[in-house]
């Protein structure tokens, strides 16, 4: 008694949760069943049923409609929005109609000892699947169409017809969007002419002008993950003559998870143009250099720091620590590894690098077993102007960190460089050079310990990026201040430099100084126009260019080798070695003398800016000749 109460209970309580809508469904279902028991029977015997056979036929529709009827209920079938369903929902619905199915056999054998006619039973299980199901995918269509009849759609063109790109498609198809795929463009031209998710891929790149001006395209999707940077750019040059909206699909970093959907779509950025070949990494070396052992990130709340932090993570350190100067950039880089669900445990360190108690305190207590040195101050123009605080941090500061990982065998010290230490004429670059030589002099008196250097140019993105810079003038409207029309710099994206800089980790045997390829440079005054017309502007019409001169410390370009002929290629054709020709010179004393020296005030500054200047020309001419 109890037992049918409950049931009671239930079926009222879902019936409550079933939406007004939906429960007009379940007398359609009613009639579609019923419909599917007479048809199953009339098909095997006639349409004009007598004799015992009705009988036969009543008792059947009562036990095959019941059965399925409670089944869809039990799986909240009813509570579904057939409407807006995709093909999990469906699938549940076969599930479950097929558990109904089953207890109607069952119901249907108990009661008669034999299952018969079973010609009609199955054409009536078939049929009765097919109407559930063709009367849904009737309303979701139906949705749809009235949908996008109701709203203006834009006609969309899909650059790629890969994998990515028909995903795309689907997903627009499957969806409420404002677009609707009219082809794909491909340079492929096995695909030419074929049909990729019900829409033709009209032919490459070279066709592109024809078939914007014949199909009146209104939005072009770029869905080619692993497109180059020069890829994306010669897209981009001939779209620019057009009416079009562009968006992108991010890089293969970034699709990781395989997911390829409208909500990936983004404007075109300047990381998009700056894209290479995914870089091929050894992942296993990286993880057993990693694996289990305590991490030292210095410099952590940088831009290359912080991303050294969230990559380390990934390979499953013992610990991390995360140790920056800055308290409030430490406090965002530990927010940031807590919304991305981070469960190993990382101890934020506030401290001076140049603070040899506090570093040794830090040594001494947590013992790390690597250390990736990324603490630097990196802004040229404020060092020139504060030339004894770049020597105390990234001169002393490096051999500082340096001494105590020998002092407390480290397994290995890894300082990120820069290509502004090649023939410096900056503070900031000499105090790099400084930083590299010193390094090399440390190696010498802890061999145990494998000291290296990896070099490399401008990241993109970083804090000290003139990315940024650009980004707000464009949208104050201009100008925007380009120091040299000729100007060029090195570019890559921070993840990219940070994979090569663990890469290069795990290669080095002691005392190398690695040099991460940085393709080709770029001018300034290129990158500041592409950005303006990323921004939909064009370049002195719109947002005006202004040339300001060079400021104190800048070249017009930057160099990665002293001498390419002592350069060397390495297992990774990214990542190259710069071989050290001559004797190595201690300059700890002349750094230590120079930030012991009083000096103050204009005269001062600039006695110690030419100290440091040739401290760095030393470095270069009488030791460390590459």
């Amino acid at each position: 008694m109890s037992i049918g109460v409950d049931v009671i209970r239930r079926t009222v309580s879902i019936w409550l949760h079933i939406g007004t809508r939906n429960r007009r469904i379940i007398p359609v279902d009613l009639i579609c069943l019923s419909i599917s028991v007479y048809l199953a029977y009339a098909l095997r015997l006639t349409f004009y049923i007598t004799g015992g056979y009705r009988e036969e036929m009543l008792r059947s529709l009562f036990l095959y409609v019941g059965s399925v009827l409670i089944s869809l209920f039990i799986g909240k079938i009813y509570s579904i929005m057939w409407t807006k369903a995709s093909i999990e929902e469906y699938l549940r619905l076969f599930k479950f109609y097929c558990l109904g199915t089953a207890i109607f056999l069952g119901l249907l054998y108990f009661d008669k000892g034999y299952i018969g006619p079973r010609s009609s039973i199955s054409i009536l299980a078939l049929l009765g699947l097919i109407m559930l199901t063709g009367l849904r995918i009737s309303w979701r269509l139906a949705d749809l169409v009235e949908f996008k009849s109701d709203q203006e759609r834009y006609r969309t063109l899909i650059i790629g017809a890969g994998e990515a790109g028909a995903m795309l498609a689907r997903d627009i198809s499957r969806h409420e969007t404002s677009q609707r795929v009219i082809g794909f463009v491909d340079d492929d031209p096995k695909l030419h002419g074929m049909y990729v998710a019900n829409a033709r891929v009209l032919g490459g790149c070279k066709d592109l002008p024809r078939i914007l001006m014949e199909k009146r395209v209104d939005v072009v999707l770029i869905a080619i993950p692993s497109a180059t940077g020069a890829q994306i750019q010669q897209y981009l040059e001939v779209l620019a003559h057009y009416n079009v909206s562009v968006r992108v699909l991010p890089g293969l970093l970034d699709l990781a998870d395989g997911q390829v959907t409208v909500n990936r779509l983004r404007s075109v950025s300047l990381e998009d143009l700056l894209r290479r070949k995914p870089v091929s990494l050894d992942i296993e070396g990286i993880s057993n250099l990693i694996r289990g052992k305590t991490v030292l990130v210095t410099g952590a709340g940088g831009s290359i720091g912080s991303e050294i932090c969230r990559q380390v993570l990934m390979r499953e350190p013992k610990q991390l620590l995360a140790l920056g100067h800055g308290e409030q950039s430490i406090y965002l880089l530990m927010e940031s590894l807590t919304a991305r669900g981070n469960k190993i445990p990382v101890k934020p360190i506030i401290a001076d690098v140049a603070d040899p108690v506090t570093m040794e305190l830090v040594f001494k207590e947590y013992t790390p077993d690597i250390v990736f040195h990324a603490a630097a101050h990196k802004h040229v123009p404020l060092m020139q102007e504060n030339p004894r605080e770049a020597l105390r941090v990234n001169a002393f500061g490096t051999w500082n960190i340096a001494e105590l990982a020998g002092k407390y065998d480290i397994e290995r010290f890894v300082m990120i460089s820069t290509d502004k230490a090649v023939n410096p004429t900056s503070i900031m670059g000499a105090t790099k050079r400084a930083a590299e030589r010193l390094l090399q002099s440390v190696q010498t008196k802890y061999p145990k310990t494998l000291y290296m250097a990896v070099r490399f140019g401008n990241v993109l993105g970083s804090r000290g990026s003139v990315v940024p810079k650009f980004e707000k003038q464009i949208e104050a409207g201009g100008p925007v201040t380009v120091t040299d029309k000729n100007m060029k710099r090195y570019f890559m994206l921070i993840p990219e430099a940070v994979s090569l800089v663990l890469q290069a980790g795990t290669m080095g045997r002691g005392g190398e100084l690695f040099v991460l390829d940085m393709g080709e440079p770029v001018k300034i005054d290129d990158m500041a126009r592409t950005l303006i017309r990323l921004h939909g502007y064009e370049p002195d019409k719109d947002i005006k260019i202004e040339y300001t001169g060079i400021r104190s410390g800048e070249k017009l370009y930057e160099e990665l080798f002293y001498d390419p002929a002592h350069v060397d290629t390495t297992a990774n054709a990214k990542i190259f070695l710069s071989r050290l020709t001559a004797e190595k010179v201690f300059i700890l004393p002349e750094v230590e003398s120079l930030l012991n020296a009083e000096v103050c005030g204009e005269t001062g500054d600039q006695m110690l800016r030419q100290s440091i200047m040739a401290l760095a020309r030393e470095a270069v001419c009488d030791s460390l000749a590459e």
